[in-house]
């Protein structure tokens, strides 16, 4: 058994079809019955399995159900059927900035974001310093992250996250955000952790990225796994598909 496990998993939104423009207006709508929804499928029947140890992406076009099916493995969503079975303890690198109050300052949110993640409190403590040096943040760790800008909040984030070795990271295009200078720094710890044993599963829209950091890609299209295999060899076709 691998250590993820993806079975005929399939997610589907329902979608308000009527223009509502107000709380107040969907109440009325709802309790008149007018709502129209349209159903919308994110994921159709997505099954694989990964072995620990494995670095895989994903990649597809804008709205191929990537992120969706991150979120589903991570726990954050709930499929509409099928099932996602875990083997290990998953560090999931989502949204920027997802579990940080805006309102607290980086320092407060190390201590935040990491309890979130399954850190105690004395081992973020003894971690603090690496995480601070490791974030470049410097004086602007007492600042609130709401004054933040992207990068640097990514910065935070990458730094909190991988102060450990987890069993499984799902990183989700974070490696992309940042001056260069980190994207390196950021992509050597990537390594570090995959040589230690780190399963590690991604969506990236850098081919280049994917091609280096790669075992393997789950390609998805239209909602659906159009192919999965080596990295070079699906690499080679989903490049081709976009030349024609």
């Amino acid at each position: 058994m691998g250590i993820i496990e993806v079975n005929n998993v399939s997610m589907k939104f329902r979608m308000v079809n009527d223009k509502v423009l107000s709380l107040k207006e969907y109440l009325i709508a709802v309790l008149q019955r007018r709502l129209v929804y349209k159903e919308f499928l994110a994921l159709v029947n997505i099954t694989f399995s990964i072995q620990k140890g494995e670095v895989v992406g994903i990649i597809g076009s804008n709205g191929a159900g990537k992120s969706t099916l991150l979120k589903i493995i991570a726990g954050v969503m709930k499929p509409t059927s099928g099932s996602v079975k875990i083997n290990g303890n998953v560090v999931p690198m989502l949204e920027l900035g997802s579990g940080f109050d805006p309102e607290l300052s980086g320092r407060e949110n190390v201590f935040l974001n990491g309890s979130i993640l399954g850190y105690s409190e004395e081992f973020l403590k003894s971690k603090y310093q690496e995480i601070l040096e490791f974030s470049e943040l410097g004086e602007f760790i007492n600042m609130p992250i709401r004054n933040y800008s992207s990068g640097m909040l990514m910065r935070l984030a990458f730094s909190i996250a991988t102060v450990v070795q987890p069993e499984i990271l799902i990183v989700d295009e974070i490696l992309s955000v940042g001056d260069e200078g980190f994207q390196n720094k950021s992509r050597q710890r990537m390594m570090d952790l995959m040589s230690g044993g780190t399963t590690v599963l991604f969506v990236s829209h850098d081919i280049k990225q994917i091609q280096e950091m790669c075992d393997r890609v789950i390609w998805l299209d239209e909602h659906k796994v159009k192919m999965a295999g080596a990295t070079r060899e699906v690499c080679e076709k989903y490049k081709l598909y976009w030349d024609h």
